[in-house]
């Protein structure tokens, strides 16, 4: 059990890991200096707070015994949980991160497990089927329709990006639960089911962006994200997966035509406005390139709960620093069970700001959500 337990988690932090890792691309030797801008705020000239795998929530206390008899290194890691999603808007997350399980009859990810909704159909997310089920919102649909009631509670919120993470680890030959295949009818149906909850005017979505541009890539360059005020109580949602997948979602299409994610991608891609870059002290000069050209960038300020064990601000402050639209973290409240009281917030305690890579005249220190 515990080694079948160790080879799963080991899997899953690889394909994290893989999902990750930045497309090499040469970095200038500085960033950007802020450029002042005039006219209306854009979706991509601000910067927000988000969380990790929002959705999870501890580990059975069992379990974590299991894994730190083996590893305490991977039962660190993993030791972490966050509160319920609208607990987390309320204290100014504007990022959520899912992880989605493909289920289209029921039933599929439930044994071993007592929870009714296991057995509904329709996505579920969990972060380690079988292993590591804890989560404060099992269905899709009630993660959204959590969400779609804050926003309609909120609707002057500026827009939170969903990112998502598509499972389809195999181990049941190591003691897990295989995850069934994302191939065209899961894509289909996961762009299908996000609007059974969410209307198309809940949405920004990538062809809105695109408008008459050739392709989507042009229309960031060329600054096309919708204005801020246009954006206020919307969600937009992004693919942090693989090269692979990503590809597999976008199927045939120029752009992302009809869907609903935007992808992580390279820069050069017809479909790039998005990008995953994790490593804000390693890829920083790279971060403040893209933000400044007109893409989407989230980062991570802490991983693996190491930053938040020894109080270590570095990559929180150079995630903050990169002019990121979305610093992601683990920690939006400090835990109690570490000295030094670690955790992510903006400056100022403000809920949205404007990017530092895209500083616009007379929007430095404001509180960007409050700014009508």
């Amino acid at each position: 059990m515990i080694l079948s337990l160790m080879a799963i988690l080991a899997a899953a932090t690889a394909q994290a890991d893989a999902r990750a890792a930045p497309t090499p691309v040469p970095a200038p030797t500085a960033p950007p200096a802020p450029r002042p801008r005039t006219g209306p705020l854009r979706l991509n000239d601000i910067s927000v707070v988000g969380t990790h795998n929002s959705y999870k929530l501890a580990m059975p206390e069992q379990t974590m015994k299991l894994v730190r008899a083996v590893s305490p290194a991977i039962a660190e890691s993993l030791d972490y949980a966050h509160r319920p999603l609208a607990e987390q808007l309320d204290a100014g997350a504007r990022q959520i991160e899912l992880d989605v399980n493909y289920d289209p009859k029921g039933g599929h990810y439930a044994r071993g497990s007592k929870d009714p909704a296991l057995l509904r159909p329709g996505f579920k997310v969990l972060h380690v089927p079988g292993i590591d089920n804890s989560s404060s919102c099992v269905l899709l649909t009630e993660c959204l329709t959590i969400l779609k009631r804050w926003s309609d509670a909120h609707p002057q919120h500026v827009p939170i990006m969903l990112m998502f993470n598509a499972k389809d680890e195999q181990l049941a030959a190591r003691g897990g639960i295989n995850a069934l295949p994302f191939d065209d009818a899961a894509w289909d149906a996961l762009d299908a089911e996000i609007r059974s909850v969410l209307p198309a005017g809940k949405l920004i979505v990538p062809d809105q962006v695109q408008g008459k541009y050739p392709t989507l890539r042009d229309a960031v360059r060329a600054g096309n994200w919708p204005t801020l005020a246009r954006s206020r109580g919307k969600f937009l949602f992004t693919l942090d997966e693989t090269p692979d997948k990503v590809a597999a979602y976008r199927g045939a299409r120029k752009s992302l035509e009809g869907r609903i994610f935007f992808i992580s991608t390279d820069e050069d891609s017809p479909a790039a406005a998005y990008l995953t870059i994790n490593d804000p002290i390693a890829d920083g000069p790279r971060i403040a390139r893209d933000v400044a050209a007109g893409y989407l960038v989230r980062t991570r300020a802490d991983a693996d709960t190491r930053e938040a064990r020894v109080n270590d601000t570095k990559r929180r402050e150079a995630a903050l620093a990169s002019g990121a639209q979305y610093v992601s973290t683990d920690y939006l409240w400090p835990d109690a069970r570490f000295a030094g009281g670690y955790t992510v917030r903006l400056p100022g305690g403000v809920v949205a700001r404007c990017s530092p890579v895209r500083e616009r005249t007379g929007c430095a220190g404001e509180d960007v959500e409050r700014k009508r």
